[in-house]
């Protein structure tokens, strides 16, 4: 087990066999637990690595935004964060806060003693569960579970929208006001007039344009444009 922070660095170079097998464990989830109770901590890593998860332990909240300061470059694959709410200097619930101005890692809150106000505010500031100690296994992992594949659907949305923006990006001035025109529906003969160009400069941009995105109907066009802000 090898303490790190999750970041969006570039991805880690295998360079180890333990690399290779801690890739293989990374691939399937990375699990970032934060608690001060030793027993614990010793309790739920025995777990997960049965499961055949990569996890990184952290004492305290403010050793792990400590750490994620550094920025390391990590394996690839969905993540997310359990952290323990009654925590010393900075306690789960601000944790939350902060790291929500940082990405959209998925967060696991748990507790032994926190009442259903914690659980709302908790619920209400974007936690994906919040999970009452003695934890049963099957809940804790399915909890588990359900926040990787959240982060797995939350890494292809961020992947998506980078590609999108790289694709309207390369769009000239003209593509992209012809472009605009016709998501909106409008025809070419409307859309030349308006801008003051040829008809057959409006089809040639318009084909250019349509090219670079990616697209081949107008459908799939002003759907992509909604998504992009075009």
């Amino acid at each position: 087990m090898t303490n790190g922070a999750l970041s969006a660095a570039k991805p880690r170079r295998i360079v180890t066999v333990d690399d290779l097998r801690l890739a293989e464990r990374c691939a399937r989830g990375r699990i970032v637990l934060i608690d001060d109770d030793a027993e614990i901590v010793d309790a739920l890593v025995a777990l997960f690595d049965l499961e055949g998860y990569a996890c990184e332990t952290y004492s305290s909240a403010l050793s792990y935004l400590h750490m994620r300061t550094f920025n390391s470059p990590q394996f690839p694959g969905p993540n997310c964060v359990l952290c323990d709410v009654k925590m010393p200097k900075l306690d789960g619930l601000e944790l939350q806060r902060r790291l929500a101005e940082l990405d959209d890692t998925p967060l696991l809150l748990m507790s032994g003693a926190s009442g259903a106000v914690e659980a709302v505010n908790a619920f209400r500031a974007g936690a994906l569960d919040f999970l009452i100690k003695p934890i049963e296994t099957e809940m804790l992992l399915a909890a588990v579970a359900k926040a990787l594949s959240t982060s797995t659907e939350r890494q292809h949305l961020r992947e998506r929208h980078s590609v999108l923006a790289k694709r309207i990006t390369s769009l000239t001035r003209r593509e992209r006001d012809v472009i605009s025109c016709v998501a909106r529906g409008e025809i070419n003969r409307d859309i030349a007039e308006q801008l003051g160009i040829a008809l057959r400069t409006v089809k040639l941009y318009r084909q250019r344009g349509m090219e670079k995105l990616g697209v081949s109907t107008v459908a799939d066009l002003a759907r992509l444009a909604d998504e992009g802000g075009l």
